[in-house]
């Protein structure tokens, strides 16, 4: 059979453009494993520019990481200063025979301590040399074992029935006593966390003795939040009444030691002295 014949016509070649097109490779786009890849990396350095300009935000100006975790100018001295007050009075009311010396003589010692430490930090508690450290640990400690002697008297008085034969005056005695308690704990508290309102200003430690509910949820309180007097003095009164850490967690051995002592001395106390006034009004 023959084939078309060139002069015919009524035949045309093939389309020579047709042919070409059909035969030049199409221009194809990038598979769509390849453009989600390349769309990841993007990603990617977006969120590493984005971290290493916030971490250098952090580091320059401290607006990015919490108050209590950075260096600040440090609390007000007034708080602390008001507390220490309050327990010169109430010691200064207790009984002759309940004080561990003259009535006067440890109010006195107390007081002189005290003007010592505001003449160093007069407004802001913002560093303390390691005598200052110790002086304020001094005063802490004196009211300490001031109060731990005329509970100890006032109960070893209930027991023998020394104490105890007037309820108004046993009940002033006993919550003297009782509020002497939860204000020296809240000094104990604020004065060793993180080792001290000095130390906790410079942020010389990361790791906090007391948990509380705003290092857990920042977004219950604002950047520039950070633990002061009050918070430790609110941890100490709960823990004298619930005799147990209630909003706020002891982390460390010597914080759940120290809260363990107190819930006992309040709860020897307060029985004894309720107990006792409840039998002498019957």
């Amino acid at each position: 059979m023959a084939g078309p014949d060139p002069e015919d016509p009524g035949t045309s070649p093939p389309d020579a453009g047709t042919d070409h097109h059909r035969n030049s490779p199409s221009h194809e786009h990038p598979p769509s494993h390849e453009r989600l890849e390349h769309l990841e990396h993007l990603v990617g350095e977006l969120i590493t520019t984005v971290e290493s300009g916030g971490a250098a935000l952090a580091a320059n100006t401290g607006r990015l990481v919490p108050a209590w975790r950075r260096a600040t100018e440090g609390e007000p001295r007034f708080a602390v200063t008001g507390a220490v007050l309050t327990i010169i009075a109430l010691q200064a009311a207790v009984p002759e025979r309940l004080s561990l010396s003259g009535r006067l003589v440890l109010p006195v010692l107390e007081t002189v301590l005290l003007v010592v430490l505001v003449a160093s930090n007069p407004r802001r508690v913002t560093y303390a040399t390691r005598q200052l450290r110790l002086l304020s640990l001094l005063l802490i400690a004196v009211a300490s074992l001031a109060n731990a002697w005329s509970a100890g008297s006032l109960v070893a008085g209930l027991v023998h029935g020394t104490e105890g034969n007037d309820p108004g005056q046993l009940l002033f005695t006993g919550g003297n006593i009782w509020l002497t308690n939860i204000v020296v704990f809240g000094l104990w508290f604020w004065d060793l966390d993180r080792g001290g309102p000095g130390a906790r200003a410079r942020a010389e430690k990361d790791t906090p003795d007391f948990l509380f509910p705003q290092m857990t949820a920042p977004h219950l309180a604002g950047p520039e939040w950070e633990p002061h007097f009050v918070d430790y003095l609110y941890l100490a009164f709960t823990n004298a009444t619930a005799f147990s850490p209630t909003d706020t967690l002891p982390l460390s051995r010597w914080s759940k030691l120290a809260m363990m002592l107190q819930s006992a001395i309040s709860l020897t106390t307060g029985a004894l002295v309720i107990a006792r006034a409840v039998n002498i009004l019957r």
